[in-house]
């Protein structure tokens, strides 16, 4: 939670209430972990047979290393195991090449969200066969 509180709140602005929303009690939580340190998270809501990526955050130094790729591999991973059919999340408009990148295409308009242009994106699961 320190390192979503960092990113969200402290560096984006985000109101603490929009980013601690209740939800995280109900979801999975992925981290990447390095020299005993949490450098990235996640966390993925089950909806019956979606699932929604959201809250990914990682430390600003280190950004642009893999390990948001790798977090995003193991969430896309996790959803298909559990038998999702698509995952999605509302990508912050700066971050939507870095989905479109690990699969994810744009299903909709831009919006704000907590004062931040989003955009709707989504990634189709095929039961197997579906490279991570």
């Amino acid at each position: 939670m320190a390192l979503r509180r960092g990113v969200f709140v402290d560096e984006q602005g985000v109101d603490a209430r929009i980013e601690f929303d209740g939800l995280d009690a109900e979801a999975l939580h992925l981290a990447a972990v390095g020299e005993g340190e949490v450098l990235g998270v996640l966390r993925l809501l089950f909806e019956g047979d979606r699932v929604r990526l959201g809250r990914m955050a990682v430390r600003g130094d280190r950004r642009s290393t893999g390990v948001g790729e790798r977090l995003a591999h193991a969430a896309i991973d996790c959803a298909r195991r559990c038998g999702a059919s698509e995952i999605y999340l509302h990508a912050q408009k700066h971050a939507v090449s870095f989905y479109a990148g690990v699969g994810f295409e744009s299903v909709g308009p831009e919006f704000l969200e907590a004062g931040i242009a989003h955009v709707p994106m989504r990634r189709m699961l095929a039961v197997t066969g579906d490279p991570a």
